[in-house]
C-alpha cells in the first residue's frame, strides 16, 4: 500500500510545481515565524524559483496560497534521524531487508512521510544506502527532505588514533556529511569507551576534512571528554550534569537529546521490536528508567544559559513523520519556550549543519523551504504537528 501511495506522489509532482523561475509564487498567512524568534503578522511570503525573495505586509493583491489562520515557517530541521529503520512485511523491526533495494524503498517511505510532517531537512546517523537516497532525492526522483548523512557509525574498537584517521578520510572520499561516534555504551551501567587518543582523532581528523562530529554520549565524562576532544555535537546526554551542560554552553558545542520521540515509539512498540536484535524486556524497562531521566535533564538544558540546544527526534522504525512530537515534549514537560523550541528545529538545527547561511530562515536570498501549520504554535506547540503546506526548494509538496 506504501508503495503505491509513493508512486502516486511522484506522479503528482509535476503538476504541484506551479511556479517558474520567471514568476513570483505568493503564500499568505495569519503570521509568519521566520526561525529566529521574529513574527510578521499578516504575512506575504514571495519566491521565485527556488528562493525566498521578500517577506511583506499582506494587502487586498491576489495570492498563489491564501492559508488563511495558518502559521508560516521555515521547514523543519531534524539533525538525528534514522531514515532507514522499518517495519518489515511481518510487521516487525527490520534490521535489514531481504535485499538493498528494498531497504532503500522503505527509507524513501519514510523519507516521504518526514517531508509531509514538514521536515524538509534531515541528518541520518547513518547507513550505506542514505547515499543513494540523498542522491536521489537531490536530483527531484523521490520525494523528500534533504538528506545529510555520516553513512556509517563509528563503535567502540581497539583501533590505533592513526586509523581512526583514515577511516574518516575514507568517510569523506565516500562523500559522509558527518561522522557519527559512540562513546557511551551500557555494559550494566553506562559508561565512556572510547580513549581520549581516541575521540582526539576522529574529531581533529574530522575537523581537517570539513567534517562535523555527532557523538553518542550518555554520562558527564563521556560528554566531557568528547567536548574536550574538539568534538561538535553532542548526542542523547540522558545523565548529563550541570556542569556538562554548561562546558558545551561555554564552547559552543551543540546539544541533541532526544526526550519527545525516540522512547515513547519504542514503548508503543514493543511487541513489534522485542525479541529483534537485542531488543529484550530488561532493554525495555531500561526505557521507562531512561524516560524518567530525560525528563529531569531537558529541564536543566532549556534553562542553561547559551545551551545551543538543537532539534533531533532520533526516529527508528514507527516514528517517522512524528518527529515535532519531539518538540512539543519539550516544551510541555521541559519547560522550554515554543520560541525557542522552533528555533531549535529552524534556525540553530541549520547553524549546526554548517548551513545557517542558506537554510532554517524565512528571509530573502534563503532557500524556499516553507511549511505552513494550522494554528499558532507559539500559543499551543502541538499545532507544530498539524502541517498543510510543505514547500521545498520552491517546489511544492503539499497544500
Amino acid at each position: 500500500m506504501w508503495l503505491a501511495h509513493l508512486l502516486a506522489a511522484l506522479v503528482l509532482l509535476a503538476p504541484a510545481v506551479v511556479h517558474t523561475q520567471q514568476k513570483d509564487f505568493r503564500i499568505r498567512a495569519a503570521r509568519a515565524l521566520d526561525g529566529t524568534g521574529r513574527v510578521h503578522p499578516n504575512a506575504t511570503v514571495v519566491v521565485r524559483g527556488s528562493k525566498i525573495t521578500a517577506i511583506e505586509p499582506s494587502n487586498s493583491e491576489p495570492v498563489d496560497v491564501d492559508l488563511g489562520p495558518a502559521t508560516l515557517l521555515p521547514g523543519l530541521i531534524d539533525v538525528h534521524s534514522h531514515i532507514g529503520w522499518h517495519f518489515g512485511r511481518s510487521g516487525r523491526f527490520e534490521p535489514r531487508a531481504e535485499t538493498p533495494a528494498q531497504d532503500i524503498l522503505y527509507a524513501a517511505e519514510n523519507a516521504y512521510l518526514t517531508l509531509m510532517a514538514g521536515f524538509t531537512t534531515i541528518q541520518s546517523p547513518g547507513q550505506p544506502g542514505d547515499v543513494e537516497l540523498r542522491d536521489a532525492i537531490a536530483r527531484g526522483v523521490l520525494p523528500g527532505p534533504r538528506i545529510l548523512t555520516s553513512i556509517v557509525q563509528i563503535t567502540p574498537n581497539d583501533a590505533t588514533p592513526s586509523e581512526l584517521r583514515r577511516t574518516v578520510r575514507e568517510l569523506k572520499q565516500q562523500r559522509a556529511d558527518v561522522v557519527k561516534i559512540f562513546d557511551s555504551v551500557a555494559r550494566g551501567d553506562v559508561e565512556q569507551v572510547m580513549t581520549r587518543d581516541q575521540l582526539e582523532a576522529l574529531c581533529g581528523e574530522a575537523k581537517v576534512q570539513g567534517l562535523r562530529t555527532m557523538v553518542h554520549a550518555q554520562t558527564s565524562e563521556s560528554v566531557k571528554a568528547a567536548v574536550d576532544a574538539g568534538c561538535t555535537q553532542i548526542e542523547h546526554g540522558t545523565g548529563v550534569d550541570e556542569s556538562a551542560l554548561t562546558l558545551m554552553a561555554e564552547r559552543g558545542v551543540y546539544f541533541d537529546p532526544h526526550v519527545g520521540v525516540v522512547m515513547q515509539n519504542y514503548l508503543r512498540n514493543r511487541h513489534r521490536f522485542l525479541g529483534v536484535a537485542g531488543y529484550t524486556e530488561g532493554r525495555f524497562a531500561s526505557m521507562e528508567q531512561a524516560m524518567r531521566l530525560n525528563a529531569a535533564m531537558i529541564r536543566k538544558a532549556a534553562s542553561t544559559p547559551g545551551l545551543k540546544l538543537v532539534m533531533g527526534s532520533d526516529a527508528v522504525a514507527g516514528a517517522h513523520g512524528r518527529n515535532a512530537e519531539e518538540l512539543v515534549e519539550r516544551v510541555r514537560r521541559g519547560g522550554q519556550a515554543p520560541m525557542d523550541a522552533i528555533v531549535s528545529a529552524t534556525s540553530l538545527a541549520a547553524e549546526s549543519l554548517n548551513l545557517g547561511k542558506t537554510l532554517g530562515r524565512l528571509a530573502p536570498g534563503y532557500q524556499a523551504d516553507i511549511i505552513a501549520v494550522d494554528g499558532d504554535p507559539t500559543a499551543d506547540i502541538s499545532a507544530i504537528t498539524d502541517v498543510s503546506f510543505v514547500m521545498r526548494d520552491g517546489k511544492v509538496y503539499k497544500r
